[in-house]
């Protein structure tokens, strides 16, 4: 099969194409023959070495890519699922080595895979299961009730417009950043409150909710700017790890989307929520797998609204 990937790190241009073996399904697993691969921030993370000391013991390629969707086409022996080969998937993929996203076959565990939303092409699907269950696992950390406020950065973002977007089906109070060409976008998500991007986030969440939010998703990566934005003993979720200092008995609750690969559950629920339209599918631009290294530049150009696909 041919995947897209890295025998050295490096720049964009450091994507590949490479021929890999064929994949087998084997007990608990499935294989997707993929048809579109998202490409998120934590792809050029791999792709430029930043991860190069984890992987020292681990034989290139490295191929990158957490977010798939494709046609199953093989189920392995033992494996208790309804899925059948032939059905519309997507599926949430862990790198390791030869084994990501932007690659024609993959072989997932059964409850790593759910069925494509009625309605979506593979490139819209693409862009949720990583993304919709990073969202998600922030709000199970949130812990936050009917009416309570939520505060989020980067709502434009794929991320954050999940967020929002997910905080209005909960019947959270969502107060939102965006620029102002992404302000109608942003209210368009769901946001009760819209308010200008930028390092002064906290004060004008507390001039818009005096008593601050209950909780928030920094999707924009703000850390400590966006702390005084939560009301003393508040919940803040983070996307890359960071915890601030203690202060007023606020609990940080990094998010690790990778202890969300096998719930399939929680991925079907957004399926559910796409074709109720809960769920908006955003894809920026489409472009072939071979061009892996374009739709890189375009990433790191900043401004994209949804996600870049590969289409295989």
């Amino acid at each position: 099969m041919r995947a897209i990937g890295v025998t050295e790190f490096g720049g964009p241009d450091a994507l590949r194409v490479v021929e890999l073996p064929d994949p087998q399904a084997g007990p608990g697993e499935v294989r997707i023959r993929v048809r579109a691969a998202a490409v998120n921030p934590t792809d050029t993370i791999l792709r430029a070495g930043v991860l190069a000391d984890v992987l020292k013991d681990v034989p290139s390629p490295y191929v990158p890519g957490m977010d798939v969707a494709g046609v199953l086409d093989q189920v392995g022996p033992q494996t208790s699922t309804d899925l059948r080969p032939g059905d519309d998937v997507m599926g949430i993929v862990l790198p390791h080595g030869p084994h990501g996203a932007y690659s024609e076959l993959i072989v997932l565990p059964a409850e790593a895979v759910a069925r494509v939303p009625a309605g979506a092409s593979h490139a819209e699907a693409a862009t949720l299961p990583m993304n919709g269950l990073t969202t998600v696992q922030a709000f199970d950390l949130l812990e936050l009730q009917p009416g309570q406020v939520l505060a989020v950065t980067g709502a434009a973002g794929a991320v954050g417009g999940y967020a929002v977007e997910l905080g209005r089906a909960a019947g959270l109070r969502v107060i939102a950043d965006a620029s102002e060409q992404d302000e109608q976008l942003v209210k368009d998500l769901g946001a009760d409150i819209v308010v200008r991007r930028g390092p002064d986030f906290a004060a004008q969440v507390r001039a818009a909710v005096p008593g601050g939010a209950d909780g928030l998703i920094d999707g924009a990566l703000l850390d400590e700017l966006a702390v005084p934005a939560v009301r003393d003993g508040g919940r803040i979720a983070t996307v890359r790890g960071f915890r601030g200092a203690e202060q007023r008995g606020i609990t940080f609750h990094p998010v690790r989307v990778r202890t969300y690969e096998r719930e399939q559950a929680k991925l079907d629920r957004l399926r559910q929520q796409v074709e109720d339209g809960q769920v908006t599918l955003r894809v920026a631009r489409a472009l072939p797998a071979e061009q892996a290294a374009e739709a890189h530049r375009i990433l790191e150009a900043g401004g994209t609204r949804g996600r870049v696909i590969l289409e295989f």
